[in-house]
């Protein structure tokens, strides 16, 4: 009887021992970034995952496997989303908060699980074939699966930026083909390394089948043959690790070779930029007291920096959170008339009964010269899908009561020191947005955000997609943000300064203008169509061998 118990607890500690492997190793891969940063996790994380869904039996059960590796990565890499409860600076009462988190949260977790799911039914229908035809598909469609997230409004957790800050070598692949680039490596790294261990057990099983005629052949001292045997084993899991071991290699030569070369900077291009980060928590954002010590912040912290002789000084997202037709009455606009040093100031624009987060460029005048409205706004947060559902059950996370709508998607900033790449916050996730300005003659990146209303991983990560951006467009960039982290990085994605959190803070540094193309920015996301087609078509071309050789059998 007991005997029976034990087998029953054995049997079903078996059964859940895949969907704990496949959460503790989609676990793992969120614990690459921000708070912890393991980003070295990123290269084993999804193998157990691989060898799960390639070795189903018959491919059973690999779903749920996929769907928890998606929720487990999604979940910890986004816990920040928590910090945005309690939500009652906003009127939202705790427990409605606290739902409203839970879901935004959980939602998106849930979104990952399903691509992973897509990405395992695809993985399930290799499973008779090569194991190189395996990694190139896979590849392929993990790639492919990013893109169409990211042409959504819900897009964040990308396999590549599990790279950023760390591991800037890596990074540096992103110029050739954008972030995709870096995620393809990733995934044909963990691949090579899965097809390397389900070769081992393939062979484990093969040995143990053939173990009387082994013992055969010992009997005969045929050592040379005993010899061949025993070695195939390790021949064929050699043969995939050494290709992941000579592909790891040989690609971050390949970044270190970009990471390595000198930046130009000569004097006529050089722009001296200050920020301000006015540290004033968003819960104060719409009383008065609010927008006074917004005033107070950023007018004293211009006035420092134009003393230091700064050409321009860069303001968060919302620093001062006000209409555009209010901005000329305020005292930072007269410090700009009385200084004549360029100010970009994040307000809030007007279109019709509608309004867009913006930011603006004055003049040494004090005038309005170009004006960048927010084209990726946050889903809850700055606007409500279904609104005409939902429109009255959620509040959007908003000092106004107005409607808020989005930028165009063509947008160019000009400015009196040439074209910028600007970016308002959540568009930092966005490569694509960096790359078509870069391509329209943007010099220089200005990154304006606030992330007050989140955890302090949050904005780390938030400077690690800047990073990516930076490097993958060749481009100085300048980030000023409300609370932290603020920072300046040179094209190679070094970081030459960073603000502390929550803090208020003043700093100066020069950046260069620059009008150079990396591969990325002139053809954009060329690797991804092509891994694609190419494995598409391999996939056919082998398919139709296969038929044409069992033609007529019978």
């Amino acid at each position: 009887m007991q005997k029976k118990q034990n087998k029953k607890q054995g049997e079903r500690l078996n059964a859940l021992l895949p969907y704990l492997i496949a959460l503790t190793s989609g676990i793992l891969m969120g614990l690459t970034v921000a708070p912890v940063g393991a980003w070295f996790l990123a290269w084993i994380a999804l193998v157990p995952l691989w060898v799960l869904v390639v070795t189903s039996t018959k491919g059973k059960n690999q779903f749920p496997p996929a769907f928890l590796w998606g929720i487990g990565f999604h979940c910890v890499a986004l816990f920040w989303i928590t910090g945005i409860h309690p939500m009652t600076w906003l009127g939202v009462p705790w427990l409605p908060s606290l739902a409203i988190t839970l879901f935004c949260w959980g939602f998106i977790s849930v979104l990952g699980g399903v691509f992973l799911t897509i990405w395992a039914a695809v993985m399930v229908r290799l499973t008779g074939q090569k194991p190189w035809l395996r990694i190139l598909i896979g590849t392929a469609v993990w790639c492919g699966l990013e893109s169409l997230w990211s042409a959504s409004p819900l897009w964040w957790s990308s396999l590549a930026y599990t790279q950023s800050p760390h591991n800037l070598v890596i990074v540096h692949l992103g110029q050739l083909s954008g972030p995709n680039t870096v995620t393809a490596v990733i995934v044909a790294i963990n691949g090579l390394i899965a097809e390397a261990y389900i070769n081992r057990l393939s062979f484990s099983t093969r040995d143990c089948a053939n173990g009387t005629l082994r013992e055969r052949i010992a009997s005969r001292r045929e050592d040379t043959k005993i010899s061949s045997v025993s070695s195939a084993p390790v021949w064929f899991v050699n043969k995939y690790l050494v290709t992941a071991t000579g592909l790891l290699i040989t690609l971050h030569l390949i970044g270190f070779i970009l990471y390595s070369r000198p930046i130009a900077q000569p004097p006529e291009a050089a722009l001296k930029v200050g920020i301000v980060q006015g540290n004033i928590p968003n819960r104060l954002l719409r009383s008065s007291e609010g927008f006074r010590r917004a005033q107070e912040n950023y007018t004293s912290g211009y006035i420092t920096l134009a003393n230091q002789g700064v050409d321009a000084v860069l303001t968060p997202e919302g620093a001062l959170p006000i209409f555009q037709r209010n901005l000329l009455e305020t005292a930072l606009v007269a410090a700009v008339k009385e200084k004549g040093v360029v100010a970009w100031i994040g307000a809030f624009g007007e279109r019709g009964d509608s309004y867009t987060i913006s930011l603006f460029t004055f003049n040494g005048k004090g005038e309005i010269v170009s004006r960048y409205d927010k084209a990726k706004l946050v889903p809850l947060g700055e606007y409500i899908p279904f609104e005409g559902i939902l429109g009255g059950l959620v509040q959007r996370l908003s000092p106004l009561d107005a409607h808020q709508v989005a930028g165009s998607a063509n947008q160019l900033f000009d400015t009196p020191f040439g074209r910028a790449i600007a970016s308002i916050c959540y568009e930092s996730a966005f490569p694509e947005q960096f790359r078509r300005q870069a391509a329209a003659g943007g010099q220089f990146i200005l990154s304006s955000s606030n992330d007050a209303h989140y955890t302090a991983s949050m904005p780390f990560q938030h400077h690690a997609q800047d990073i990516m951006r930076a490097i993958e467009t060749d481009r100085w960039s300048a980030r000023a943000t409300n609370t932290g982290y603020s920072a300046f990085v040179d094209p190679h994605g070094r970081t030459l300064w960073m603000s502390g959190y929550n803090t208020y803070e003043t700093h100066a540094e020069t950046i260069y203008r620059r009008q150079t193309q990396t591969l990325y920015v002139r053809w954009g996301d060329w690797l991804t169509p092509l891994l694609l087609i190419s494995s598409g078509g391999a996939w056919l071309v082998i398919c139709g061998i296969k038929k044409f050789s069992n033609f007529g059998n019978p």
